[in-house]
Formats: C-alpha cells, sequence, structure tokens
C-alpha cells in the first residue's frame, strides 16, 4: 500500500482549505502521470488548474439547470424538424447560439398544442444555462399563482429582485387558462419590468389578436405585445399535436393485434 509523503499530506490539506476539490482529488494522480511523461512543475500545475476549471463549469451548468426548475430534459437533437417543415430552422441553429440574449432580444413560439413549442423552448433555455446563463422555468398558470401569492404574502418585491436576476425567462403555455385581473395586471408588470433588461421565451396555442382571452383588458394586450415583439423573433409551429399522432399510432396497433 502506498503511503503519502509529508509534501503530499500538506499539498492536499491546502487545496482542502483553498476549496479546490478536484485539485485535491487529481493531484496525486497527475503527478504520477506528469513524471512518467517528463513534464515541468509548470506543466503540471497548467494541467491540473484547468482539470479544476473544467470541473468547477460543469457543477456550476448542473446548479444552473437545477435553479430553471425545467419540467423535463429535452435537447435540439432530439427535435423532430422533419415533422415541422414550417417551422424556420436556420433560426432555431442560430438561436442556439444564444446572441439573442445578449440583445435582450425575446423568443415568441407560436402554434397549436402538441406540436413541440414547449420542447424547443426547453431546449434553447437549456443550451443557455449551459453556456453560463441564468434561466428560470414557469408555466404561466403556475407564475401567476406565485405572483399573486407573492402579493398577498408581501413577497411580490422580493420576487420580482429574484426574477430580474435571471437573463431568460421561460413563460409557457400562455393561453390555457384566462388569468384574473390582478393576475394578469401582475404577469404584465413581470414583461414590463423584461422589457430591454433580460429575455422571455413565450410559447402560447392563441394567434396574437386572442391574446385577450388571457389577460382581458384590450389595453394591456396591446402593451404587453407591444413590448414583447419590440424585439423578438416569432417561430411559427403548424401540423398535428405529437401526442394525437402517438395516440393514433397507439390505437392502429391495438386493432392490429
Amino acid at each position: 500500500m502506498k503511503t503519502e509523503t509529508k509534501s503530499t499530506v500538506l499539498v492536499k490539506h491546502r487545496l482542502k482549505q483553498l476549496k479546490l476539490p478536484t485539485m485535491h482529488s487529481e493531484c496525486e494522480k497527475l503527478a504520477a502521470r506528469s513524471a512518467k511523461e517528463n513534464l515541468d512543475h509548470l506543466a503540471y500545475l497548467l494541467a491540473l488548474c484547468e482539470l479544476e476549471l473544467v470541473d468547477r463549469e460543469r457543477r456550476a451548468a448542473e446548479r444552473r439547470l437545477k435553479a430553471a426548475r425545467f419540467p423535463s430534459t429535452k435537447t435540439l437533437d432530439e427535435f423532430d424538424f422533419a415533422a415541422r417543415p414550417s417551422l424556420n430552422k436556420p433560426l432555431v441553429l442560430e438561436l442556439v447560439k444564444g446572441d439573442w440574449i445578449d440583445k435582450r432580444e425575446n423568443l415568441l413560439l407560436v402554434g397549436p398544442s402538441g406540436t413541440g413549442k414547449t420542447h424547443l423552448a426547453i431546449a434553447l433555455a437549456m443550451a443557455a444555462c449551459l453556456a453560463g446563463r441564468k434561466v428560470r422555468f414557469f408555466r404561466v398558470t403556475e407564475l401567476i399563482t406565485t405572483l399573486l401569492e407573492a402579493r398577498d404574502e408581501k413577497g411580490l418585491l422580493r420576487l420580482r429582485s429574484q426574477l430580474a436576476k435571471q437573463d431568460v425567462v421561460v413563460l409557457d403555455e400562455l393561453g390555457y387558462v384566462p388569468a384574473s385581473k390582478a393576475g394578469a395586471e401582475l404577469l404584465f408588470d413581470l414583461v414590463g419590468q423584461a422589457y430591454e433588461r433580460q429575455s422571455l421565451v413565450v410559447t402560447t396555442n392563441l394567434p396574437f389578436e386572442n391574446w385577450t382571452e388571457v389577460l382581458g383588458s384590450e389595453r394591456l394586450t396591446g402593451a404587453a405585445l407591444d413590448r414583447l415583439t419590440h424585439r423578438c423573433h416569432i417561430l411559427e409551429f403548424t401540423g398535428q399535436s405529437y401526442r394525437l399522432q402517438d395516440a393514433q399510432r397507439r390505437s392502429r396497433s391495438k386493432k392490429q393485434e
């Protein structure tokens, strides 16, 4: 059994004190490899630092993904562009690079239920997380409930402050449930606060002219759309629902059995 030298024990102790866990766990192994490859001390130190940086970014990315609270994991590789020929694929491939976030632009994903809007919104938001951006995902009904509860418990300013620190806020499924007057006003306040300060990603099954069904007031709807569409990319989805297609396939399979 190998016995650690006094120097090794002290180095590992210092690395632990400095909170460099990867360097702490890899220093001996890398030292042995560096000696075998006849690398000098600076090359060894550089390699050790690079390991720490790579692992630190991995851990930070995991924390950002957890903080975003995505309902599921979705990637662009899994998205079936062939099933959505109307979708602007070159634009999507450009958006995944994240320049729209630096420009504080919004994304509006519009189309019928089940056509992949949420999948694509999550995939783009996850790519942003992995690139170092702070993201928060909400279903719109969940967000409105959270805002109303925060208002009633006098925590609205704190919640707004937390949301303002995000680079991207995803608002999923706008249009499925009408908002109350108070809920619509709080949602509009969030849109107004985000305007030209951060990026919003909105998925909706409603054409813009029908947004009054959710927000109630034409004045409020017009003001919200004005801010959301001023600097934005609109992705239009058409076609049949994936879920409906899947149900039809299962039904046909059962009939054939």
